[in-house]
């Protein structure tokens, strides 16, 4: 049994602490919690990315099932999942990206999510229903979702299709640009410039997309995090940059002369998904919760409060506006059905890590 740490105990990542109790609101941040805190039989454990969720909306669960909620927060995924991995932590929900899923069920590290208890698993949209990483979310239940795309400054004037061309076409470029210094995710966005699948296999459709991809590095501001080249659009040093859709999202709200777009041709999808470990101690109430989450207006208050877009298609008629009709956060129908979940290729993914490495020396 492992107490939580603070952050000068904890080098690789930051963990903080809350507590929701029935009526009171205590922000424990800091605050050591004991693994006697954490066993209390009507209470749960959440273990989460920082800052990613709406207090009020723990809080109406708490109201509703007179218990407590204990939310330890996480910076990072790979922290994440080594704790976890050590099997000694106390928590009940944790929240893994899509790539993430696959690795935790091989691993035996989640339980299977008993859909009786999960009514309202029935507001899924289809596109987030049935994911490839989860087939018929036996184990994980999508949260929040975005897309990988294009966060550009557009010049004075003009009006950018939304198109991977504006990096990968030298006559639709803007001006100086970054590319995201992610494999599957560049790679991916090249795949789908050409047309094709970004979980290709094909030895032709590979090379080819190498070549593109060499070509377009030589001419931009190389491979940065989606954060860095977020940051070199806002300070002007670059017009585009690839990015994720949190990062380009966030930007685009503060500054109103730049903007996040979904390429027309499709681009990589990302998810973050609710799900139960194996060694939960309040397996019940974890269900109750990702039931409580998945209620339609429950739903929406937590998007709307986050900026992010859920996968709950009951939950859009309580989403506010501004955010429903922001292509760059909900695509048209069309360019989501373009879009892709990143699979893992088993034998195939030497292709891409050769592609990759030979990408990054150029």
């Amino acid at each position: 049994m492992r107490t939580l740490k603070t952050l000068s105990e904890l080098p690789t990542t930051k963990f903080h602490a809350w507590s929701w109790e029935k009526t009171i609101f205590a922000a424990l941040l800091g605050f050591l919690l004991t693994p006697q805190a954490f066993a209390a039989a009507n209470q749960l454990n959440l273990f989460l990315w920082s800052d990613y969720i709406d207090p009020a909306v723990v809080q109406s669960f708490v109201e509703k099932n007179d218990c407590r909620v204990n939310l330890t927060q996480y910076e990072d995924a790979e922290s994440m999942l080594d704790l976890v991995r050590a099997g000694n932590t106390e928590f009940d929900i944790i929240l893994p990206p899509a790539q993430m899923v696959p690795r935790l069920r091989k691993a035996n590290l989640l339980a299977p999510l008993r859909h009786e208890n999960i009514p309202n698993l029935r507001h899924l949209a289809p596109k987030f229903a049935n994911p490839p990483f989860d087939p018929g979310n036996q184990y994980t239940v999508g949260y929040l979702w975005g897309t990988v795309g294009i966060f550009l400054r557009p010049p004075a004037g003009k009006i950018v299709e939304p198109t991977w061309g504006v990096v990968f076409e030298p006559r639709q470029t803007i001006g100086p640009f970054t590319l995201i210094a992610s494999s599957r995710e560049l790679i991916g966005a090249a795949l789908k410039f050409k047309g094709w699948s970004l979980n290709s296999i094909d030895a032709s459709q590979l090379r080819q997309t190498g070549e593109l991809l060499k070509k377009t590095k030589r001419r931009s501001l190389g491979l940065r995090d989606g954060v860095m080249g977020r940051n070199q659009v806002v300070a002007k040093t670059a017009s585009a940059a690839i990015v994720f859709s949190g990062d380009g999202m966030r930007s685009a709200r503060e500054i109103p002369a730049t903007v996040y777009l979904v390429p027309k041709e499709g681009a990589p999808l990302w998810m973050d998904n609710l799900a139960v470990l194996a060694g939960a101690q309040h397996r019940d109430m974890a269900e109750k919760f990702i039931n409580h989450l998945l209620d339609p207006e429950i739903s929406a208050r937590n998007a709307n409060f986050l900026h992010y877009a859920t996968p709950n298609q009951a939950a859009r008629k309580f989403i506010t506006p501004a955010d429903l009709n922001n292509p760059g956060l909900y695509p048209a129908v069309e360019v989501l059905d373009r879009c892709e979940f990143i699979q893992e290729l088993d034998a195939a993914a030497a292709s891409y890590d050769s592609l990759w490495e030979q990408l990054k020396g150029k």
